[in-house]
């Protein structure tokens, strides 16, 4: 695992060396062990690399790699975990290895294919290779956007780079903020490829690369579409159960391949429990796992049951137990590590539960994706809940329930206050559209939250703007409503928010990440499979359940969801108070000309009363004015 930046000029003048070395310092929490800078010799291109050594750990494997004699070039953060089986198939065709490592078989792949290695690797990856004798390049990105690459086109030339703070390092880079990215932050707690923060960056979006020459840089290209699938009634359930099984078995054994110390993080939901476990069968010792526990918010304390899979597979297990003091202290520290807004709160214990796993391993394997490829949200469920309840007579629901449920105080940390939350939240689509319903239930911002804004016609365009863009990924693509919705949060949401949290919060702390789910294998599989198997009769991932029926907990496999979160809404109303305040000041708000100030003091003010549950939005601007005031 690494940071990769890099600049290829595009009217001869020479790049200037020492910004991609700057770059490159501000990517060391990436890659410690190792940092190196690579120039053509015209001087118009210059690649960079930091390595955190996971594979063929010696001096032979660093990067930038240099392959042919030097004609071509690499620089490659990720994991290819099926790199034995290609360099097999390209010693067959005369390519000769020095190292034993998948960095020099990525590198080997790009010389023999071109971009066409892409669709062969299986793994995550954000690279740059180039091709000194052709004077031609490409930037890639993996298949789901496990990890990151921004890149800018400015000045006659396009610069890259893992993360933004050191693509700012490169050269100058235009600070003006993408209203819509703005307001995409704002209303669903993420801003999604290919838009960043500033007008001037840009996110690659996954499955595609963009190539360059010595004159250009070409529109970005796909090169892997997630299959058309129809799912059908066809499938016989417990073979389908079986393959699920065999799948994410194999997807994991794949994941282990490492010369460093490798674990798992284990929160006691199913995903991780389910990854936790075939780890441990295909380990020979103990595996190490990892959990965050809260000490005085027992409602997102999951430590019992991570307890109970690690009793069950033996695992050498890890408690973080953290008190609101704790996540106070961290918060600036973590703040200040992102380099960009990022509205969602879990941040924070993924930074600190990698934090302490870095203590004892260098990999980790994580449970992401479980979700979105089998049917985990509560608002999977909202269309058939939203159905049944406007069978209930008119007179009863406006005059006795939604009376009734708007007097409700709410809070995530009561369990009727978080129903009622839920609820709320379910009566907000009136739409008969499952797409549209879903965007309503995806938001962070309520529709009264709508005042932090200038002008709340814009929570309004941005929902149009994502309806079209739900409409566009999942046209034509066949299946079901349930179908549909979970396609849209794999290839939108999914990158966009989670991934990029896990990916900044490990490798802030040095820590590589893995995300069996996400093999391609598995959500080939996934996406096959009739929404029946996955939700049914009100039961989420139906088929995950049965499979693992016997072999986990059942107090694992029959709990309700529960979100990966730190008690946010209560810090605010507490030990956060003042630091809000202090960060979300008039200026700082008055600093983005889409947002009211006093909208925002409503927002906050409804919060503290108990009013409303206004957490992941407030948190949302205390990171984006954090951010701000760095500029």
């Amino acid at each position: 695992m690494c940071g990769i930046c890099g600049i290829a000029r595009f009217n001869d003048r020479p790049v200037v060396p020492n910004a991609v070395a700057r770059a490159c310092r501000a990517l060391r929490n990436r890659g410690p062990d190792h940092a190196g800078v690579w120039e053509s010799a015209d001087r118009c291109v210059a690649l960079g690399a930091t390595r955190l050594a996971v594979l063929h750990p010696g001096a032979s494997a660093h990067q930038p790699m240099c392959v042919h004699g030097g004609r071509y070039t690499l620089v490659y953060n990720g994991e290819v975990y099926n790199f034995r089986e290609l360099r097999r198939e390209l010693l067959t065709i005369g390519h000769e290895f020095f190292t034993q490592g998948d960095t020099e078989v990525v590198a080997m792949a790009c010389a023999a294919w071109g971009a066409a290695a892409l669709s062969k690797f299986n793994g995550m990856f954000a690279l740059a290779f180039y091709d000194e004798q052709s004077q031609r390049g490409f930037l890639a990105r993996d298949r789901f956007g496990i990890k990151p690459l921004l890149y800018a086109e400015a000045d006659g030339e396009v610069r890259f780079a893992s993360e933004l703070a050191a693509l700012k390092q490169l050269g100058p880079l235009d600070s003006a903020v993408d209203q819509t990215a703005l307001i995409e932050h704002l209303q669903f707690g993420y801003i999604a490829h290919p838009r960043t923060i500033f007008q001037a960056a840009r996110r690659l979006a996954p499955g595609h690369y963009v190539a360059f020459d010595a004159k250009r840089l070409e529109a970005p290209q796909s090169y892997y579409q997630l299959p058309v699938s129809s799912p059908s009634d066809g499938h016989d359930y417990p073979d389908a159960r079986g393959a699920v099984r065999r799948t994410l078995a194999d997807a994991v054994v794949r994941r282990r391949v490492s010369d460093v110390p490798i674990g798992a993080y284990l929160s006691g939901g199913l995903d991780s429990s389910i990854i936790v476990s075939h780890l441990a069968e295909a380990s020979g010792q103990p595996v190490p796992t990892f959990c965050v526990g809260y000490e005085d918010a027992n409602a997102y304390d999951e430590s019992p049951y991570a307890r109970l899979v690690a009793k069950r597979f033996g695992t050498d297990h890890h408690e973080l137990m953290l008190t609101e003091a704790d996540v106070v202290a961290s918060l600036p520290s973590i703040l200040d590590a992102l380099g960009e807004p990022v509205g969602d709160s879990s941040i924070i214990p993924t930074t600190l539960i990698s934090r302490m796993a870095r203590k004892q391993v260098t990999v980790v394997l994580s449970g992401d994706g479980g979700d979105e490829l089998f049917g985990g949200y509560w608002r999977y469920l909202g269309h058939q809940s939203l159905d049944a309840y406007r069978r209930l007579p008119g007179f009863f629901r406006s005059s006795v329930v939604e009376p009734v449920l708007s007097q409700w105080s709410v809070s995530k940390s009561s369990r009727f206050g978080n129903r009622a939350r839920q609820f709320r939240k379910l009566l907000r689509a009136s739409s008969s559209d499952a797409l549209a319903r879903h965007i309503a239930w995806s938001r962070i911002l309520s529709p009264e939250a709508e005042v932090i804004f200038a002008d709340r016609a814009m929570a309004a365009a941005c929902d149009e703007r994502f309806l079209r863009h739900a409409r566009s990924i999942t046209a034509d693509t066949g299946g079901d409503d349930l179908s549909r919705v979970l396609r849209l949060d794999l290839l939108h949401q999914l990158p966009a928010d989670m991934l990029q949290k896990v990916d900044l919060g490990s490798m802030s702390q040095s820590l590589e990440a893995r995300v069996p789910f996400l093999d391609h294998h598995v959500i080939e599989l996934a996406t096959s499979l009739p929404s029946r198997f996955k939700i049914h009769r009100g039961q989420r991932k139906r088929i995950l359940v049965d499979a693992y029926r016997g072999f986990l907990p059942d107090e694992v496999l029959d709990r309700p969801k529960q979100g990966f979160e730190v008690p946010m809404g209560e810090l605010l109303r507490g030990p956060l108070r003042e630091m809000f305040c202090d960060v979300v000041s008039r200026g700082a708000v008055q600093s983005f000309e889409a947002l009211s100030y006093e909208g925002v003091q409503e927002v906050f003010d409804s919060h503290c009363a108990r009013r409303g549950e206004h957490a992941d939005v407030l948190f949302a601007l205390l990171s984006l004015c954090w951010w701000n005031r760095s500029q």
